[in-house]
C-alpha cells in the first residue's frame, strides 16, 4: 500500500542491456503513477550498455506530459553520478571531460539534460539483479528488445 503523499509522485524505473558491448542493445523502463503502470521498450542494433541506460532514462522522461515530481530509479551508477555530480562540470568546460576529451555519449547527455530540466527529478539507484521487482521488470524488457535484433 502506498503511502498518500507517494500517489503524488511519479515513480520511473529504468534499465539498459546489451548483448555485448558494444552489440545489440535494448532498454526498458515502467513509469508508475497513482497505482497505473506504463511500460516502454525499444532496442538499437549497434550500441553499448551505457547508451542504452542513458536511452531508456532519456525516453521516460520523454513520455512525462505533465509537470510533476519524478523518482527515477536506475540501477546505473553512470547514469546517476552523470546527471546529479558529473554535468554541470561539462556544461562548464564545454562538454569536455576532467581530461579535455570529449564527453562520451555527449548527444545522449545533452538529451538527458535537457529534459530533466523540465521536471523536478530525484535520481535513485538501485543495485542491479538484486530482486527489486520493478528493476527486474526493466531488465526483462530491454534484454527482450536486445535479443529481438539477433533472432
Amino acid at each position: 500500500m502506498s503511502k498518500p503523499h507517494e500517489d503524488k509522485i511519479l515513480e520511473i524505473y529504468t534499465d539498459g542491456a546489451c548483448l555485448g558491448n558494444p552489440g545489440p542493445g535494448g532498454w526498458g523502463a515502467v513509469l508508475v503513477w497513482q497505482g497505473q503502470e506504463k511500460e516502454l521498450s525499444g532496442g538499437e542494433p549497434d550500441t553499448t550498455n551505457n547508451r542504452m541506460e542513458l536511452v531508456a532514462a532519456i525516453r521516460a522522461l520523454a513520455a512525462v506530459n505533465r509537470p510533476v515530481p519524478i523518482r527515477l530509479v536506475s540501477d546505473s551508477i553512470y547514469v546517476r553520478d552523470g546527471i546529479t555530480k558529473w554535468i554541470n562540470g561539462w556544461r562548464r568546460n564545454g562538454w569536455k571531460n576532467a581530461n579535455k576529451k570529449p564527453v562520451a555519449n555527449q548527444d545522449l547527455w545533452q538529451q538527458l539534460d535537457a529534459l530533466s530540466q523540465q521536471f523536478d527529478v530525484t535520481w535513485e539507484w538501485v543495485k542491479g539483479h538484486s530482486g527489486h521487482p520493478m528493476n527486474e521488470r526493466c531488465d526483462q524488457l530491454a534484454k527482450a528488445e536486445a535479443e529481438k535484433l539477433i533472432n
